[in-house]
């Protein structure tokens, strides 16, 4: 019965650090992404309509077609910056 205790115990231990170390790495990681955010600058936004390219153009109404099946799909959270054929 002596063993079964330190079993317990020993299982107590090992989640216990677990979660501590869980916790650890979640605070490191939110630690993280705060510092990224205020230090660290955004790439140049890309531009808004470059849906059709000179050399590999394509029809403004297929374009038009698969921006809105990509905003019907996505719930309209996300759009093509960039169409072309290939």
């Amino acid at each position: 019965m002596d063993k079964f205790f330190e079993g317990l115990q020993l299982m107590g231990i090992g989640l216990a650090t677990v979660f501590a170390v869980l916790l650890l790495i979640i605070f490191l990681g939110n630690l993280l992404i705060k510092f990224v955010n205020k230090y660290v600058p955004e790439d140049e936004a890309p531009k808004a309509n470059a849906v059709s390219a000179p050399s590999n153009a394509v029809d403004a109404n297929v374009a038009q077609a698969i921006n809105l099946a990509i905003g019907k799909l996505t719930g309209g959270k996300s759009k093509a910056e960039k169409i072309e054929r290939i």
